[in-house]
């Protein structure tokens, strides 16, 4: 599963990020500034973003000042487009990206003040190892924080989450994709991978505390906040 998330990746590098501001008519760019604002209050030293992908996260943290960036993804293709936009807004100095695998973080135990992860939870082919290591290089009292995809609960709002993800999802891969098959795939990991309480308790039993949750847009996205 692990090198077909990369190969889909590599695929679809091109068009992910205008795909991405259509599937979420652009409000991707509010929580995201939302992971920002939660992590500027942390004044953290060093973060990590791991599924880094084209890096907005990476490159909006560097707000945050006197604090080392690290964007990590799997995709290479990924990481060139975000080394572009780097380079364009010359952040070089405070901002780097690196290919790595998250079950596998070559960073040192109690390394990082925090960690994000942007839409890429549900793409993580062993979970709890993956989330075992982002506890490793977390400081105690580190913050781990994540933005995925969830269900709406209440069923009318649902029903139409269901027929928006189906449909209009799938439509935008096959217009603007020259992988529709991904699209298909991302849809389909949207809806089955847990969310809400049953994402906390995976949290949980990854020893992460204090955990939380934000829901966004009527239950569509979540931003979930733990600590080490």
């Amino acid at each position: 599963m692990k090198n077909q998330i990369r190969i889909m990746f590599n695929s679809i590098y091109e068009e992910y990020d205008l795909i991405n501001n259509l599937i979420t008519f652009g409000l991707h760019k509010n929580w995201k500034k939302q992971i920002v604002d939660i992590s500027r209050s942390l004044n953290p030293k060093r973060i990590l973003d791991v599924a880094t992908g084209t890096a907005d996260i990476a490159i909006a943290l560097t707000k945050i000042k006197n604090c080392e960036i690290i964007g990590m993804d799997l995709s290479s293709n990924m990481l060139d487009i975000g080394d572009k936009k780097i380079k364009d807004l010359g952040l070089q100095q405070s901002v780097i990206l690196e290919l790595g695998d998250v079950e596998y973080l070559k960073y040192n135990d109690n390394y990082f003040d925090v960690v994000t992860v942007g839409y890429g939870v549900r793409n993580f082919e062993n979970l709890k190892k993956s989330l075992d290591e982002i506890y490793r290089v977390l400081k105690k009292n580190g913050t781990l924080i994540i933005l995925e995809t969830s269900v709406p609960k209440n069923k009318i709002i649902k029903l139409f989450y269901n027929f928006f993800t189906k449909f209009y999802v799938k439509l935008i891969g096959l217009i603007l994709s020259k992988n529709f098959e991904a699209y298909s795939y991302l849809q389909k990991s949207a809806s089955n991978f847990p969310h809400g309480h049953e994402f906390i308790n995976i949290l949980k039993n990854s020893k992460f505390t204090n955990i939380s949750q934000d829901i966004k847009l009527f239950g569509a996205s979540t931003i979930y906040v733990a600590n080490r």
